[in-house]
């Protein structure tokens, strides 16, 4: 869903063969609704159960390393300015 510029999207996560970056051009607030997940965001890794969230800065790597099997975020991902 898109209002003006600001995205808001539902993702759905499986068991991870290998970790994945990320490197987006737009600031990214993530909440974990359910399953768990672990990320690296600038050095430092983060565990997450339903209901922790992250708020990521654009041009911020940052790295999925696990997430369980059905595991669902809710991202709103922010316009540039």
């Amino acid at each position: 869903m898109q209002v003006g510029d600001v995205v808001v999207e539902q993702i759905l996560s499986g068991d991870l063969a290998e970790p994945v970056d990320y490197d987006q051009d737009h600031d990214e607030w993530v909440v974990l609704l359910r399953g768990t997940a672990e990320l690296d965001v600038d050095g430092e890794t983060m565990t997450l159960a339903p209901g922790d969230w992250v708020l990521i800065p654009r041009r911020k790597p940052h790295r999925l390393l696990e997430t369980s099997r059905g595991a669902s975020w809710l991202a709103v991902h922010l316009p540039v300015r």
